[in-house]
């Protein structure tokens, strides 16, 4: 759909590259959708991706984009109201998270928790909204920040795990 990806970033100029390889501005959504893309050739096996941001940051879409990547070709939603989407035909398979209702950090965990082990159990990756609602200590998970720009578009900051011994790898 996309064809080779740092092409349709340049071309379109929707999607930059900032300063080190793990920060770009995204000029629209289609735009993030493309960083989707991009972020799953980063994704190890079984990765667990903290989207964090405020409402509207397009961290459905991001998700979205990642759906593409792992040829998933149903609709992707948000899940705000049923808290977890289960997308198996993937490959691999996806899991998406969106924890904004849960107030409380122990029903939070719980469900991540619960959500995770089934992870593991299909060799999924799972993507996480709102992950602001866990009190869990997750250095494993990778992270990606979506913040609004006064000039218009987003900023994405993309964090390797803490145990990650490489930190980084270039993609874009």
């Amino acid at each position: 759909m996309y064809g080779n990806l740092s092409e349709v970033a340049e071309t379109s100029g929707s999607l930059r590259g900032q300063s080190t390889d793990d920060s770009w501005i995204l000029e629209n959504l289609d735009a993030t959708r493309c960083l989707g893309i991009v972020l799953v050739q980063r994704l190890p096996a079984l990765s667990v991706l903290l989207l964090e941001g405020p409402l509207g940051a397009g961290k459905t879409s991001l998700v979205q984009g990642i759906a593409t990547a792992l040829g998933i070709r149903e609709p992707i939603t948000s899940p705000t109201y049923a808290l977890a989407q289960h997308y198996p035909d993937g490959n691999p398979p996806l899991i998406h998270l969106d924890l904004y209702r849960l107030e409380q950090p122990s029903t939070a965990n719980e469900l991540f928790l619960q959500e995770e082990e089934e992870a593991q159990a299909l060799g999924a990756l799972m993507a996480v909204e709102w992950p602001d609602r866990l009190s869990l200590n997750l250095p494993e998970a990778w992270r990606l920040q979506l913040q609004h720009r006064a000039q218009g578009g987003r900023l994405a900051q993309f964090t390797s795990p803490a145990t990650d011994p490489k930190n980084s790898s270039t993609c874009i």
